[in-house]
């Protein structure tokens, strides 16, 4: 492990003579910019930051304090002191070849910015709400004052513009009191204490510190480009701020929502939904600057923005992510390393003031948040774990200095000073932290919710993000339209109509099933909280023939497909031919739905009265969530009855020691039920066959809507069994089949 760990830094001294001589050479040949040099520069920051970052990470240290030490290396500190000739032919002070590589740096600010703010959770601040808020108060009230009054202490000869004390002052104030929120979640979650009331109040307070500090720092930038304090600048700046957070909140938060689905269905060219990510990220950067503040006010609330959307795919959230994390950060931040002179620190008069500033800012805001803490109502040991994991200073105060230094505030050594400070703490960071959250203990309460949200993470309906709605006019087409608005009404997710039925009729029936999934979520919205009842719905029309707009649809990251159409089955087992083009273009979940019975008349209910058959698979596990999902979201009842298919013989055995494997899985389902506040009736029929017991159970009930979990099985159409088939021949009520998303060839399936 040593050998491959080391072996990457010994490649670095054989790479560094070969490219010096390269560069000699290429600068010896003319005085302007070179293309050649700029991409030396870039290699070599990418390949030996990324090589210390893997070091770092493999210690238990954040990724980006190599790419730090990797700029340190590279620059003045140790590569120049060393052998200062070769240090100057690879990055020379030329303005003109300097501000190549600045510019992708300043590229890279505003997208690591935009990456900080897609990783911002408000809901999770919205949670802890005003613990989080009075401890992030208090956590930078202290710092800010001991880095302001350490400003107006500073011998002139440190500052660039000893007429500019004040902006001075305030910058450092600033970048005292800020955390790394990228930083203290990787290390939260690393413990696995993400989601517990402690971790979840330390990032709360992070993102909320990162906040008010990037609007500080919009403002000091207003103010220190005006070059002495003036009123009506600053309140301009304040002013100008303060509207573009309300109208990003509100009217823009609608308008990217709109803007990236719009490019994620509409637009056909290679990654069209992250080329308007950027161009969002642009403009807003744009806005902040055209009122006085800077742009990474702009590209941080963009972030937000995106990072909210609720059809933000994962693949696109990893390319833009891939992107930032392999190219840019490790030029921004080796760049930043390059910038910093940790020669100069040789004078113990400087090295003494590094470790002034190092004491400050960490006593300051250890001590603002332990504060913080106890007043927010936290213990003495929980306070200790957030002071802890709030004085890590990371990326965000070199991206801070970085802007300091280019605006003027900053002088070179000052610049230098901070970068040292941000390296110590973030490497404090980490142990600090684990060692104080390891002593911290679980309550009943918090193991609880853990378990609820440990279960709804492994749920279907919990994951799903996008449904899409295949529909024509038909009443069976209304009545899935009215399913899929109670499932999209629970957590609020955008629901798109496809409608693929006549065309004389499409655009009135379309907008008629608009209206009853919009009903149907609006049936939700007054027991749930947040986005719940609050869907958005769009409608499309079908333009081509139906295996090809379902392709079409399919590459657009929906992730449940809930068809409605006038004829389900067939003859001979069969499904209809609509219903099985459908299913042969879209590999994901299906959810197939035969309103019958009441729902003839009346396909958008006000309860659903449902009866979900276990057996103990996995699929109809899902099946029995999907159930308990639509009985929450309206009124009812729900009734679960215990079935075994072929395939269900070796299901595993119930959970609880005693009892038999059929009362095991009912107990697991009702206490899936438990989670949710619903009641349900549980019925165990022996010596029955499945569809033989399903559809007694219809008969001698009241209930109008059998909900099964069922396994797509392979062969040369669509089939889910003996057991679906029956049950959706021959029930006298409605019947929906929730399927797996791949096909599976089960041995010996009978039902």
């Amino acid at each position: 492990m040593q050998w491959s760990l080391l072996r990457p830094v010994g490649l670095v001294p054989a790479a560094l003579v070969l490219t010096t001589m390269a560069a000699g050479a290429e600068g010896g040949k003319s005085a302007a910019p070179s293309e050649f040099l700029l991409v030396t520069q870039i290699v070599l920051l990418i390949a030996i930051g990324r090589g210390l970052g893997e070091i770092m990470q493999r210690i238990g240290q954040p990724s980006v304090i190599g790419e730090l030490l990797a700029g340190i290396i590279l620059g003045p500190s140790l590569f120049g002191w060393i052998w200062p000739e070769a240090q100057a032919a690879i990055f020379p002070k030329t303005p003109e070849q300097k501000a190549m590589l600045d510019g992708i740096a300043q590229v890279g600010i505003l997208l690591l910015l935009l990456l900080t703010g897609m990783e911002t959770d408000l809901k999770l601040v919205r949670k802890v709400g005003k613990a989080a808020i009075a401890i992030s108060i208090a956590g930078i009230l202290v710092p800010f004052a001991c880095g302001f009054a350490l400003g107006e202490f500073l011998p002139d000869a440190l500052l660039p513009k000893p007429e500019q004390r004040l902006v001075a002052s305030l910058f450092m104030g600033t970048a005292l009191s800020i955390s790394s929120v990228k930083i203290v979640a990787v290390v939260v979650r690393e413990m696995n204490f993400m989601r517990r009331n402690v971790g979840q109040i330390i990032v709360a307070t992070a993102v909320i510190d990162d906040t008010i500090g990037w609007i500080i720092i919009a403002v000091i930038f207003s103010l220190a480009s005006q070059g002495t304090p003036d009123i009506a600048s600053v309140a301009k700046a304040v002013l100008g701020t303060l509207a573009f957070l309300a109208v990003s909140f509100t009217i823009g938060r609608r308008l990217v929502f709109q803007l990236i689905r719009w490019a994620n269905d509409n637009l056909v060219s290679v990654a069209a939904v992250i080329t308007v990510i950027l161009l969002l990220m642009g403009v807003m950067a744009l806005i902040t600057h055209a009122i006085g503040v800077h742009t990474v006010l702009g590209a941080f609330v963009a972030g937000i923005l995106v990072g909210e959307s609720p059809i933000l795919t994962r693949q696109i959230d990893e390319r833009l992510r891939g992107l930032i994390s392999s190219f840019f950060m490790p030029v921004f931040f080796g760049l930043a390393g390059l910038s910093a002179d940790l020669s100069v620190l040789r004078d113990p008069g400087l090295l003494m003031l590094t470790g002034l500033l190092v004491v400050i800012a960490s006593l300051g805001k250890f001590g603002g948040a332990f504060v913080g803490g106890t007043l927010g109502g936290l213990n003495t040991r929980e306070s200790l774990a957030l002071a802890s994991g709030m004085n890590a200073r990371g990326s965000t105060e070199v991206i801070i200095a970085t802007i300091g230094l280019s605006i003027g505030v900053l002088s070179q050594v000052m610049f230098t000073m901070i970068v040292t400070m941000a390296i110590v703490t973030t490497m404090a960071m980490p142990p600090m932290l684990r060692a104080a959250l390891a002593k911290l203990p679980m309550n009943e309460d918090e193991k609880e919710r853990l378990e609820r949200e440990e279960f709804e993470k492994r749920g279907f309906v919990a994951n799903l993000e996008r449904p899409l709605l295949a529909v024509d006019e038909s009443v069976n087409a209304t009545f899935a339209a009215h399913i899929a608005g109670l499932i999209a009404g629970m957590r609020g997710f955008p629901v798109t109509v496809l409608h693929i039925g006549m065309r004389a009729k499409e655009q009135a029936e379309a907008e008629s099933h608009e209206a009853v999934v919009k009903k149907a979520a609006e049936i939700v919205s007054a027991g749930g909280d947040g986005d719940a009842g609050n869907v958005d719905v769009v409608t499309r029309a079908r333009r081509a023939e139906l295996g090809e707009t379902i392709t079409a649809e399919a590459r657009k990251g929906f992730d449940l497909l809930v068809v409605g159409v006038d004829k389900v089955t067939a003859t001979k087992d069969r499904f209809d031919r609509k219903v099985e083009d459908i299913a042969a273009k879209f590999e994901g979940p299906l959810a197939i739905v035969a309103a019958k019975g009441k729902h003839l008349k009346q396909p958008a209910p006000d309860g659903l009265n449902i009866l979900v058959p276990v057996s103990g698979s996995s699929i109809s596990k899902r099946g029995a969530e999907v159930a308990v999902a639509l009985t929450q979201a309206g009124s009812g009842s729900l009734r679960v009855i215990y079935v075994a298919t072929t395939r269900d013989k070796g299901a595993q055995r119930g959970a609880s020691r005693g009892l038999s494997q059929e009362a095991g899985i009912l107990k697991d389902t009702s206490d899936l039920a438990a989670r949710y506040d619903v009641d349900i009736t549980t019925t165990l029929r022996v010596n029955r066959a499945p569809e033989a017991a399903i559809l007694r159970e219809i008969d001698t009930t009241d209930v109008d809507l059998v909900v099964m979990g069922v396994d797509r099985i392979q062969g040369n159409h669509l089939s889910f069994g003996g057991v679906a088939d029956a049950v959706l021949r021959q029930s006298k009520v409605s019947v929906l089949l929730v399927s797996s998303g791949e096909a599976r060839q089960v041995a010996g399936e009978k039902g």
